[in-house]
């Protein structure tokens, strides 16, 4: 497996655009996270919209001049995370039912690195994210920045947008899981037939 991981490093693949977009995102995350702390909660949602957009352009330019690479695969994601953990726990001074949300976001990226890795021994293919991945992305970074900016908001209602990014996490994390069980258990098949 060491040779399929290091095949998947090369100068080539690292040194894109769209990683060092990528990097740019978790660069910014402790601006975000200062910018919150301050109370500047206008001029952090700005640099969360700012890091979103770099993570639309990213993909874009990825596809559009062939820079799609397994380590930018690795890396998107990875700067999506940290950026959604970071709020999570800017957050948590508020509402201390966050960490809950942290912990379900923990548990599901542990299992999608751990069945990730199982799949691409299995298949010697690394996956992108996928719709229901992507639906997840979109709604906690939804109900972080309506967190953000109205500080007010009825205690009911943020921890109903918590429930539902929570049950969203829970929903995605079961698809994960069975998508690269299904990809896993192909791989093993097509090892098998090749093997006989």
């Amino acid at each position: 497996m060491d040779h399929v991981i290091k095949s998947r490093l090369t100068k080539k693949d690292i040194l894109t655009i769209p990683n060092l977009l990528s990097v740019i995102r978790i660069l910014l995350i402790p601006i975000i996270v200062i910018l919150y702390v301050r109370e500047q909660f206008l001029a952090a949602v700005l640099v969360i919209v700012l890091s979103g957009l770099t993570d639309v352009v990213d993909g874009k330019i990825a596809r559009r001049f062939n820079m799609v690479s397994d380590f930018g695969k690795f890396l998107d994601p990875v700067a999506d995370k940290l950026t959604q953990a970071a709020l999570a726990v800017c957050l948590f001074s508020r509402y201390p039912v966050m960490i809950g949300l942290f912990l379900l976001m923990a548990l599901k990226e542990g299992l999608q690195f751990f069945w990730g890795l199982k799949a691409l021994k299995a298949t010697d293919n690394l996956d992108s994210a996928n719709w229901y991945g992507k639906v997840c992305t979109v709604l906690l970074y939804a109900v972080m920045i309506v967190l953000f900016l109205f500080p007010g908001i009825p205690a009911a209602l943020a921890y109903t947008l918590i429930g539902l990014c929570a049950a969203m996490l829970i929903l995605s994390m079961i698809l994960y899981v069975r998508f690269f069980r299904s990809r896993f258990l192909s791989g093993q098949d097509t090892q098998a037939s090749d093997d006989s």
